[in-house]
């Protein structure tokens, strides 16, 4: 016979959770339950990582799902970290009543939240996201750089960091600082080899608790590292907190031109300025010969695009050995060197940005969070 939710939910009753002294089910951490025939799916929300609790407890929902449900059941649990739980479940394992109370804005604190975006992967979209945080950081601005690329975090890699963001007495993420950016990514959550085996519904959740359960404090500049595409996550940012505006990061050739067009398109949609675009593995330079370039990918294609689409250029990167070198050792290329002539050319698109930003502030209305309707 068929296996239902029901008797899932109340085999799940008899598995206790040691620290709450109550059940999954009464603790709702139990979430995107699936049953066909005898196949049985969920997630198994934790409000922290706890890899041997983890083991425990999906050992135990096993065992009784065999046995108050059908022995012979096919089981898929995900285990997931849901940091919002923790305020949820703060006192013995008993939840908050809920209150009407003043919510505070997302991200009110910051003054400018930019979106770093590109159309396909590969591009060095997150490269250059770091890199501009911290060019934006040495002139002095307050900058957080909030990785949003659930699966595919670059941050840890990118700035070093290996330790585990400290929480607040009121259970938000402190960010990380290093070069003087704010740090936060899934990657200071979830150990190095771990995948991310989420569905989508979890991933834009993860998404926005980054924004509203982290401790970001008052900053002149929110980075968002987006993951490629024009998916759940973007539609999710912009629903969530009004961006003042976007960055589309492209590599010259065809390819990657047609997926950033979409790009722009997509936020030129939901009523977000595009700030301009990025055009990143310009020409490769050989360092034995610094006055040759040659343009592997073609040439000035995604300056082309921004006339095109009429939007700003905000200038090109080269294709440089040490740019690779310096993020794969931790330290993005603005900080490791920053007189170098790579350095100098973020340098001056962070300094474009700054300028598209007041240009947007001075002649555009405040962006407001997006509202989309699904039409049935």
């Amino acid at each position: 016979m068929s296996i239902h939710k029901e008797q899932v939910k109340s085999a799940l009753a008899h598995v206790i959770h040691p620290e709450f002294n109550k059940d999954l089910i009464t603790l709702g951490l139990i979430q995107d339950l699936i049953t066909q025939d005898k196949f049985v799916s969920f997630t198994l929300e934790l409000p922290e990582k706890n890899d041997q609790l983890a083991e425990r407890l999906k050992k135990e929902c096993a065992e009784a799902i065999r046995k108050y449900v059908d022995a012979e059941a096919v089981l898929d649990v995900t285990i997931g970290i849901n940091i919002s739980k923790q305020r949820e479940l703060g006192n013995s394992g008993q939840q908050e009543p809920q209150q009407q109370t003043r919510q505070e804005p997302v991200l009110g604190g910051v003054k400018n939240v930019i979106a770093v975006a590109s159309g396909k992967g590969g591009v060095g979209k997150s490269t250059v996201a770091a890199n501009l945080a911290v060019a934006l950081a040495q002139t002095g601005a307050k900058v957080g750089l909030l990785d949003t690329d659930i699966y595919g975090p670059s941050v840890p890699t990118m700035f070093g960091v290996t330790e585990r963001p400290n929480i607040t007495t009121q259970k938000k993420l402190v960010p990380i600082k290093k070069h003087g950016v704010h740090l936060v990514s899934m990657g200071f959550l979830v150990d190095t080899d771990q995948a991310m085996i989420w569905r989508g519904p979890m991933v834009t959740s993860a998404v926005k608790q980054f924004m509203q359960e982290v401790e970001w404090g008052e900053l002149d500049y929110m980075i968002l590292d987006l993951p490629p595409g024009t998916g759940d996550i973007q539609l999710t940012i912009v629903q969530t907190v009004p961006l003042t505006g976007a960055v589309i990061v492209s590599t010259p050739q065809t390819v990657a031109l047609d997926d950033a067009r979409k790009g722009v398109a997509m936020f030129n949609k939901v009523n977000v300025p595009v700030l301009g675009i990025i055009e990143n593995m310009a020409y490769f330079v050989p360092d034995d010969m610094p006055e040759k370039k040659y343009y592997i990918f073609g040439k000035h294609g995604a300056r082309k695009l921004a006339q095109k689409l009429e939007v700003p250029f905000l200038g090109e990167i080269p294709l440089r050995e040490i740019i690779r070198e310096t993020s794969d050792s931790g330290t993005p290329i603005v900080a490791a060197d920053p007189a170098s002539p790579s350095s100098i050319g973020l340098k001056e698109i962070a300094n474009r940005i700054q300028q598209s930003l007041a240009i947007r502030i001075s002649e555009l209305d405040q962006t407001e969070k997006v509202e989309i309707k699904i039409r049935p």
